[in-house]
């Protein structure tokens, strides 16, 4: 990580430009234990974003939103639940929201990717595990990119602090919450 700049040539096929998530082609998912023995995974259906890849790859942004009422963990009843006052409270707080602060190489295509991410109202800083996955035009003509990130978040930290507790110890909902996002975005405009 002592590289504070980077190049275009170190990355192939790299275009410095603005892009679209492409929903259709990405993922926004997450895990969570439960009843300390089991994990349960969801993800969200709807979400939008840009990526502005900059001449410097180590200034690129991204902005996020997703739409925490498409919440999906092939659970009726325990969607409505984490919709409702004792997690997401969606009414009151209808979005997720990520701003990236920063992009640092780790090492090859790794990086790490600073930003602020805002749960139930309450913005804190996290850092993704960003791996680049490459650009390329596809058979329509039409330039692609795309990322996988990670991170892990407490939801405590963001307000959600509801706990049942377990007769045998522990809770039903653990409090550490792994994202996984796999990321695919459309050049929309290309930098001059």
């Amino acid at each position: 990580m002592s590289t504070t700049t980077a190049t275009t040539t170190e990355i192939p096929g790299y275009i410095a430009g603005t892009w679209a998530i492409d929903p259709v082609h990405s993922d926004v998912s997450f895990t969570v234990r439960h009843m300390m023995v089991s994990k349960v995974r969801g993800h969200f259906e709807k979400f939008s974003g840009q990526i502005v890849t900059a001449d410097n790859p180590l200034e690129s942004s991204v902005r996020a939103v997703v739409d925490a009422s498409s919440l999906n963990t092939n659970n009726a009843d325990r969607d409505k639940d984490i919709r409702s006052a004792n997690y997401l409270e969606v009414d009151k707080y209808p979005t997720l929201e990520f701003r990236s602060t920063g992009l640092r190489p780790r090492d090859g295509e790794r990086y790490e990717l600073d930003g602020e991410l805002t749960v139930h109202g309450v913005t804190r800083p996290v850092t993704f595990q960003l791996e680049l996955n490459g650009f390329t035009k596809d058979p329509y003509g039409k330039y692609r990119c795309g990322f996988s990130a990670t991170t892990e978040i407490n939801r405590q930290d963001f307000g959600v602090t509801i706990n049942m507790p377990m007769d045998g110890g522990g809770v039903v909902v653990g409090d550490k919450i792994q994202v996984h996002l796999e990321v695919e975005a459309i050049l929309e405009d290309k930098a001059a």
